[in-house]
């Protein structure tokens, strides 16, 4: 057969697989096998072992992290109590302030500004009623209870002249319309000839209230 025919056999035949026969002794496949498993496990190793030293680089930073923020934050408390101590002047100077403003308070929390009171009364007088005398009495002192069972703190006494009795009354409700006084009550009148003209002579009294304080030392600054 020449190789020209053997060749021409071989093309036009499929392919035969030959058993294939493993000629090693069983203990150096165990070792082959107890290699790859060794190398795996070195790969294994080597893996967590970059693993675990990332995770500590990382850790390491953040516990520098850290330190730099509470560094920072001690150095600001510090900077702030300096800061702080230093205002303790002023805060001592607010302090005696308040302690006089509440003594003055205490001094004068009742003052009357009568000469207010009377260019009030002044502007409000009906027509037809002439005053020739207002007395003001204030009950108590300074400092003490200086009011009375109807809540009054003194009482104002009026005398003067009207056309006739319906002045007085109008009068009277001036008073009842002021905060500054309560329960206006005519005393006493009398009828008299001025001139050719009749008119009458009054007094009237009328509680002072609490309205009539002036409140210039118990009032907050700007109120």
């Amino acid at each position: 057969m020449t190789a020209q025919t053997l060749e021409a056999r071989l093309v036009g035949t499929a392919p035969v697989l030959l058993p294939k026969v493993d000629l090693l002794p069983p203990e150096i496949q165990e070792r082959r096998a107890f290699r790859r498993v060794q190398a795996g496990l070195g790969g294994a190793v080597c893996a967590a072992a970059l693993v675990v030293g990332g995770l500590f680089v990382l850790a390491n930073s953040s516990v520098g992290s850290a330190q730099e923020e509470m560094a920072t934050a001690d150095a600001t408390h510090d900077r702030l109590s300096t800061q702080a101590a230093s205002y303790d002047e002023v805060t001592a100077v607010y302090r005696r302030a308040a302690e006089a403003q509440s003594m003055l308070a205490s001094a004068m929390g009742e003052e009357v500004r009568y000469s207010q009171l009377l260019n009030e009364l002044s502007l409000s007088i009906p027509k037809g009623v002439w005053l020739t005398n207002v007395t003001f009495t204030q009950k108590g002192a300074a400092g003490a209870a200086a009011t009375d069972t109807t809540g009054g703190i003194g009482t104002v006494t009026a005398t003067g002249t009207a056309l006739a009795h319906g002045d007085i009354s109008q009068w009277l409700e001036t008073l009842a319309g002021e905060p500054t006084y309560a329960d206006p009550a005519l005393t006493s009148s009398t009828e008299m000839l001025l001139g050719d003209r009749t008119v009458v002579s009054w007094s009237t009294s009328t509680t002072l209230t609490p309205g009539a304080y002036s409140d210039r030392y118990t009032k907050p600054a700007g109120k």
